[in-house]
């Protein structure tokens, strides 16, 4: 698989942080206010889990290898910044669903934890991770985002929401078999794929 050279890393690293950060701030700035005005907890721990992981992001190290082909660089930004445009509603064709944002955000915050700094956008091999939420699923902060944004879009209705939804998971799908696909050719992460057989849903998917 081609692979990038250690200045474009750091180039794509600079470019990263001058497009989240604003975003970051802006989807911050929604939350925090929404939580003011409805005393919403999913809010806040939706924005403190965001704000987590672009900390990660933003501070993680460089790669061992990391895939160069611009189709996974434009999957991973997609899935990746898209999600900091969900805006906070009034209403919701399930309000309760609230709840699985605030667990959701709170899985988030676990794996991302659990990848610590070698969390990556696009595919990349870096330490290979298989202890705490990655015994479970191969993927767990795929699954805290589906569970959170799923819970989002319920809570909080529009069409905009709508497609920011689908183009986040629509990404989510195609960067997991992206991801497996360049992580794979390490013989360590193709032992650890044999142990735990699920993606993001255990015994579905």
């Amino acid at each position: 698989m081609k692979t990038a050279n250690i200045t474009d890393l750091k180039f794509a690293h600079i470019a990263a942080g001058v497009v989240l950060v604003p975003l970051w701030s802006w989807f911050s700035y929604r939350h925090v206010n929404a939580f003011i005005a409805t005393g919403d907890w999913a809010y806040l721990f939706l924005c403190i889990s965001e704000s987590l992981t672009v900390a990660f992001l933003l501070i993680r190290t460089y790669p061992k290898s990391v895939s160069a082909i611009p189709f996974d660089w434009l999957i991973a930004i997609g899935g990746t910044f898209t999600t900091l445009l969900f805006t906070p509603e009034t209403w919701g064709i399930l309000p309760v669903a609230k709840y699985a944002v605030a667990v959701g955000a709170l899985l988030q915050t676990l794996g991302v934890l659990s990848l610590n700094r070698s969390f990556a956008l696009v595919p990349a091999k870096r330490e290979i991770k298989t202890m705490g939420m990655y015994r479970f699923v191969r993927h767990p902060l795929y699954a805290s985002y589906l569970l959170t944004f799923s819970g989002y879009v319920l809570a909080n209705t529009t069409a905009e929401n709508l497609v920011v939804y689908s183009i986040a998971m629509g990404c989510m799908i195609i960067r997991i078999f992206r991801e497996e696909k360049h992580l794979s050719l390490d013989q360590t992460y193709s032992a650890y794929m044999q142990q735990v057989r699920y993606r993001v849903i255990p015994f579905v998917f």
